[in-house]
């Protein structure tokens, strides 16, 4: 696959060490999503981030109160090992040719196509220490909120959803109350992540990082007068 815009970025790491995310403070999903389907996370669990970056999440959180008292944010998923990385990327390629009624010897042609949709969505599980996927960093992390019941907010389409309504803006332009209200909560979710230093995905609502390749490559498209690198490249 393609080189991403952002692996041109230079990262500059600064050494800051992964913490385990207190899952008593957010609201989490257990067990974890990838470890039901099997993912080889081994001794470290997928809640840990860099110390900045959980500073920066549970002040996102506290935003959230001003809004919506009682509403929680959700983590879906952080710290991803580059194995993980590569289970979900074959997960989702099998995923895609058994919804399809697909088998597996397909012709090159349909192989390549499937594995563009796969790359809409995942990172490429990159071992080069220059092009790290983002989750590797433990500086990236998919979220979405909660309400004061404990329900997960409806924001249109699932996490992980090979789909064009994953787009941040799918229902920007909506008509159907319903659907103006899934693009609220992502701006929401939006407002509260980026007030928090946090950037998101251009293709992803749940996607958000802060110190990484892609967070310092999307600072660089708002402000080109002060380049950022990033500070953050693959934990051990």
């Amino acid at each position: 696959m393609a080189i991403k815009p952002y692996h041109q970025i230079p990262i500059l790491d600064c050494g800051e060490p992964l913490v385990p995310i207190p899952l008593e403070r957010f609201a989490v999903e257990w067990p974890h999503p990838y470890e039901k389907l099997g993912a080889p996370y081994r001794e470290r669990s997928p809640y840990y981030l860099r110390q900045s970056v959980l500073d920066s999440l549970t002040e996102a959180d506290n935003k959230l109160q001003h809004y919506n008292p009682g509403w929680r944010i959700q983590i879906f998923d952080a710290y991803r090992p580059v194995e993980v990385q590569q289970f979900m990327v074959d997960y989702t390629f099998a995923s895609v040719v058994e919804a399809q009624g697909l088998n597996f010897e397909l012709p090159d042609a349909q192989r390549q196509a499937i594995w563009e949709q796969v790359y809409q969505i995942w990172a490429v599980p990159s071992f080069d220490l220059a092009t790290p996927p983002p989750h590797t960093t433990g500086a990236a992390v998919d979220v979405t909120l909660v309400d004061e019941t404990g329900r997960t907010v409806n924001m249109g389409s699932a996490i992980d959803e090979l789909s064009a309504r994953s787009h941040p803006d799918y229902f920007a332009s909506a008509t159907l109350p319903r659907e103006q209200q899934y693009h609220a909560h992502r701006q929401l979710l939006r407002n509260i992540m980026f007030a928090a230093g946090f950037r998101r995905h251009p293709d992803e609502w749940w996607h958000f990082s802060q110190g990484d390749q892609m967070w310092a490559w999307l600072c660089n498209q708002e402000n080109i007068t002060h380049p950022f690198t990033a500070r953050y490249g693959r934990a051990a």
